[in-house]
C-alpha cells in the first residue's frame, strides 16, 4: 500500500462527492413524492389506479437498476419521436437520465414502504379521530401520516442507504461522481486496490453519517416510548 498515493487519490475522489450526494438526495427526495402516489393509489381500492401502481411496482422492482439506466440512457434515444421531442435535451443528458432511472427505482420500493407504514396505523386511533370530527385531510396529517412516519423511518433509512451505494452506477454512463473518478484513475494508473480502497471507505463514511441522522431522527420521533427517567427517591425505593 502505497500511503502517499492513497492520500492523492483521495483528494481526487472527494471532488466526486456532491455529485454523489445530489444524485442520491434528490432521486429520493422526487421518489418519495412519487412513492407517495403510488402508496395511495394501491390503497384506494379503485382498480383504475391499484392495477398501473401495483404493475409499475413490479416492474421496476424485478429488473436490474443497471438495467433500467441503460434502457433510459441508451433506449429512449433510438426513438425518432423521443429525439424530436422537447423532452430530448433532458434525455441526452447523461445526469438527467441517471436522475430518472434512480427516482424511479427508489419510488418502486420506497411505495411499498410507505405502503405497509399506513396499513401499521391503529384503526381504532382512526376510528376515534373520525369520532372527534377529524375529516380526511386533517386526519392524514395529524394522525396517519406522523405515525406512519416513525413506522417507515428504519426501513426508509435502509432504502437511502442503497440510493448512496447505487450512484455508483452512475458512472456506467460518463458521470464522473466518486466511483467514475475512480475507475478513471484506474485506467490511468492501473492501481485499483489502493483506489477501490479509498473509494469504498468514501462511501462507508457517507453511509456511517446517515446511519447517525436516522438515529438522531428516530430518537425524536419515539420520545414518547421511552420511560422517565426516575426520580432519587424512587430509585432508592426500588433498591430497597
Amino acid at each position: 500500500m502505497d500511503f502517499a498515493f492513497m492520500y492523492s487519490t483521495l483528494l481526487t475522489l472527494l471532488t466526486g462527492v456532491p455529485l454523489t450526494l445530489q444524485l442520491a438526495v434528490s432521486s429520493v427526495a422526487l421518489g418519495t413524492v412519487l412513492a407517495i402516489l403510488l402508496a395511495l393509489a394501491r390503497l384506494s381500492g379503485l382498480p383504475l389506479l391499484a392495477w398501473p401502481a401495483r404493475f409499475y411496482v413490479f416492474v421496476f422492482r424485478s429488473t436490474p437498476l443497471l438495467v433500467q439506466i441503460f434502457l433510459i440512457y441508451h433506449g429512449l434515444g433510438q426513438f425518432p419521436a423521443i429525439r424530436t421531442s422537447i423532452l430530448w435535451p433532458i434525455l441526452r443528458e447523461p445526469y438527467w437520465c441517471a436522475l430518472i432511472a434512480l427516482t424511479l427505482n427508489t419510488a418502486a420500493y420506497s411505495s411499498e414502504v410507505i405502503r405497509g407504514a399506513l396499513l401499521s396505523v391503529p384503526s381504532g386511533q382512526i376510528e376515534a379521530a373520525r369520532a372527534c370530527g377529524m375529516g380526511t385531510t386533517v386526519l392524514y396529517r395529524r394522525i396517519v401520516f406522523p405515525l406512519a412516519l416513525r413506522q417507515a423511518l428504519p426501513a426508509y433509512g435502509n432504502e437511502f442507504i442503497l440510493m448512496v451505494k447505487a450512484t455508483s452506477l452512475a458512472s456506467i454512463i460518463t458521470l464522473m461522481e466518486v466511483t467514475g473518478l475512480a475507475a478513471k484513475l484506474i485506467s490511468q494508473s492501473f492501481r485499483a486496490i489502493e483506489i477501490l480502497v479509498v473509494a469504498g471507505a468514501i462511501y462507508l463514511l457517507i453511509n456511517f453519517l446517515v446511519t447517525r441522522l436516522l438515529q438522531w431522527a428516530d430518537y425524536g420521533l419515539t420520545g414518547h416510548l421511552r420511560l422517565p427517567p426516575l426520580s432519587a427517591d424512587a430509585q432508592q425505593r426500588g433498591a430497597r
